[in-house]
């Protein structure tokens, strides 16, 4: 005996949908909550993706936009010195929290060099200097030398001229 799958909406149990999906909802109109809270948690719990809640709710309560790098880190300074001697200071990095991912011209702005941040008064750029890069240490783009590892582990032969020391 065969039963008929039952009926929800527009589309049949075990079939592709008739209509598309709505914005928010998976085929079959079930909500898509799961990328949105793995989000919520990981804003509440890590503070290596981004910032965490507590610390952009308190950079949004105390402090006032100043500027954003190229590389889409945000940066933040309170309105008033209460909380320290000088203005605190923040970023908000866009991504994972890295901080060689500050270019220069922010980084003097971060650790008072500079009183003024690059967006009202930029850096001066020498034609020699070259673009900021963060430091890739780590990651698949980290320099290896000839005989590491990774690059074969092969090393060219030894020229004879190292004598070994031995305890006498």
């Amino acid at each position: 005996m065969c039963v008929a799958a039952p009926k929800r909406g527009w589309t049949l149990a075990d079939e592709v949908p008739i209509v598309a999906a709505r914005a928010g909802f998976a085929a079959g109109g079930a909500p898509v909550v799961r990328k949105r809270f793995s989000h919520v948690l990981k804003k509440i719990f890590t503070w290596w993706n981004g910032a965490t809640i507590g610390a952009l709710f308190t950079i949004a309560k105390t402090s006032k936009f100043v500027g954003e790098d190229e590389f889409g880190n945000r940066y933040f300074e309170a309105r008033t010195n209460k909380d320290s001697y000088d203005k605190r200071r923040y970023v908000v990095y866009k991504g994972y929290a890295e901080a060689s991912k500050i270019p220069a011209e922010w980084h003097g702005w971060m650790h008072y060099t500079f009183d003024e941040p690059p967006t009202i008064a930029p850096l001066l750029r020498r034609a020699w200097e070259l673009d900021h890069t963060p430091n890739m240490t780590g990651t698949i783009h980290a320099w290896r030398p000839q005989g590491a590892i990774s690059q074969g582990g092969e090393r060219p032969a030894a020229t004879g001229d190292y004598e070994a020391w031995r305890p006498e």
